[in-house]
């Protein structure tokens, strides 16, 4: 991982066409701007995380839902 130093204003570029900039420094809050081609997504890590584990939810039922499911199944 690199890791840099950054003041309000400044800003670190990645490739040819990503720029990341600090907009803002307010305490322990960072604002940051990224430019970006429109086909590249960008997404917050902690929104990515929350998706991935109500994904993860939906794909496992739980055992109360399985059971029911059978007995629906065997209802003569």
């Amino acid at each position: 991982m690199l890791v840099l130093s950054r003041r309000a204003g400044e800003s670190v570029v990645l490739g040819e066409d990503i720029t990341i900039t600090i907009l803002e420094v307010r305490g322990d809050v960072v604002r940051v701007g990224i430019d970006a081609p429109r086909s590249l997504k960008v997404h917050r890590a902690e929104l990515l995380a929350q998706l991935e584990e109500s994904n993860r939810q939906s794909a496992s039922p739980s055992e109360d839902v399985v059971a029911s499911l059978t007995r629906a199944l065997h209802h003569d």
